[in-house]
């Protein structure tokens, strides 16, 4: 599903970034969660065009390893490489058949990760094999659409998305079409697993202290519309972090 979805999104996916909440409270947000990543390496998963894998590179991580199921997505994203070298790898590759790595990294990153897993055997299949990637006590953040967002709640639209469920059921959650209202849009389709689906399947990948993280509105973005503007995001978030341990 979310390969081809994603090929045929491409370059545009890069515009997501400028939209307000992924600019005033998704960006500062994850980076903040994750913090300081000098001197480490960091594996990034579903890493899309690899804006965090760069943004993590220029933030002192020694080592960055970028692995998204979509070649289109990849492409772009050693296009973008080649053009501001910056010494990030990337490669094609499913996570949830993830290839032996040569050396456990030391952070793992999972930003729209086990939402993509069509079932809770794959999106354990998954975790495991995040696990076994990572050095024992190196930490694991992802972020998705947080399970308690409420499809009749005040919506994300001011904020540059749409998000509205297709109607059909997984077995991990609902599935839910989000749309990035860039000019033209950009829509995909994922699930939106149960909170007991991330718990279970990380614990049972050996995963511990897993602790949600809600997201919050920058500084810069309360300056920039104002503490009213974000009244519909806090109370209705449409996304949220969260941390384990390998």
């Amino acid at each position: 599903m979310s390969a081809q979805q994603y090929d045929e999104i491409g370059e545009a996916y890069e515009g997501f970034k400028a939209l307000p909440l992924e600019q005033y409270v998704v960006v500062p947000s994850f980076l903040a969660a994750v913090g300081d990543v000098r001197g480490t390496s960091v594996l990034d998963l579903a890493s899309g065009t690899g804006f965090y894998s760069r943004e993590f590179k220029r933030r002192g991580a020694q080592a960055v390893l970028g692995i998204d199921i979509s070649r289109e997505m990849i492409s772009v994203a050693q296009q973008l490489e080649e053009r501001d070298p910056l010494g990030v790898r990337y490669e094609v590759g499913d996570a949830a058949e993830l290839r032996a790595l040569e050396e456990p990294f030391d952070i793992g990153l999972g930003v729209q990760l086990l939402n993509y897993a069509q079932d809770i055997a794959t999106t354990e299949r998954m975790c495991r094999g995040v696990h076994r990637s990572l050095k024992p006590g190196a930490e694991f953040f992802l972020l998705g659409q947080s399970p308690d967002f409420r499809f009749d709640g005040p919506p994300p639209d001011r904020y540059g998305f749409r998000t509205e469920l297709t109607g059909e059921e997984g077995e991990t959650g609902p599935q839910v079409r989000t749309t990035a209202l860039l000019d033209p849009p950009v829509s995909f389709v994922a699930n939106l697993p149960r909170r007991e689906v991330y718990e279970k399947c990380l614990g049972a990948a050996g995963f511990s202290e897993l602790t949600w993280i809600p997201l919050t509105v920058s500084e810069a973005g309360v300056r920039q519309f104002g503490a009213d503007h974000w009244a519909d995001f806090r109370a209705n978030p449409p996304l949220e972090m969260l941390r384990c341990r390998a």
